[in-house]
């Protein structure tokens, strides 16, 4: 029995092909087999053996090994075609998306009167949310505002703090004078000028 073993290489895939001669070919079939393949698919492998059974079988009686080859390479023929066109499809659905993509991103959802009440109402409830935490802030601050008072009467250091203000400066307080060189430019009312004024008056009190 004699072997042949042939190496079919077609742009993207190939396969080797292993043909033995039997005692009586071409009038029995040769025995064959795929040593090896590239970038076929398990389909496409089953595929090229019924083909190959198929071929055998209608050239049985003639030289058939050059026919089997060819039909193989007919058939690799068509695996790399639909191997182009889906990689063709797979990038124009991948260009697709990509487009869809940036056009969402650039034009956002499209505003129907659904959504936007949806959103309204949304918004509405947030805002009415912050204006009632704002609101119970401000009642809270009221209530823990202290008057006048309520600190003096809390703090006793208060009725002192002038007088211990006045103790630790000493002698070295200082009186801005230009805060009173203006006064004599003041038109003050003598209490003599006043027609009512009686120095008596202020004796008996």
């Amino acid at each position: 029995m004699r072997e042949k073993r042939l190496l079919l290489l077609w742009y993207t895939v190939q396969t080797t092909l292993k043909f033995t001669y039997r005692e009586k070919y071409p009038d029995e079939t040769p025995l064959y087999e795929i040593v090896s393949q590239e970038n076929l698919d398990d389909n496409d492998v089953t595929d090229i053996i019924k083909l190959l059974e198929q071929q055998a079988e209608e050239n049985l009686g003639m030289v058939m090994i050059f026919t089997l080859v060819s039909a193989v390479q007919e058939k690799l023929n068509e695996i790399v075609d639909q191997i182009k066109t889906r990689r063709e499809e797979e990038k124009k659905q991948k260009e697709k998306e990509a487009e869809e993509e940036e056009k969402q991103r650039f034009h956002g959802t499209p505003v129907t009167i659904e959504n936007f009440l949806n959103w309204k109402a949304k918004f509405d409830a947030e805002l009415l949310e912050i204006k009632r935490k704002k609101m119970k802030e401000e009642e809270q601050a009221g209530k823990n505002k202290l008057s006048g008072k309520q600190l003096f009467e809390m703090d006793h250091n208060l009725d002192t703090s002038d007088i211990q203000f006045l103790e630790e400066a000493g002698n070295s307080v200082e009186v801005d004078e230009s805060l009173f060189q203006e006064m004599d430019d003041l038109e003050l009312e003598d209490e003599e000028d006043d027609p009512d004024y009686n120095p008596v008056n202020l004796d008996s009190d």
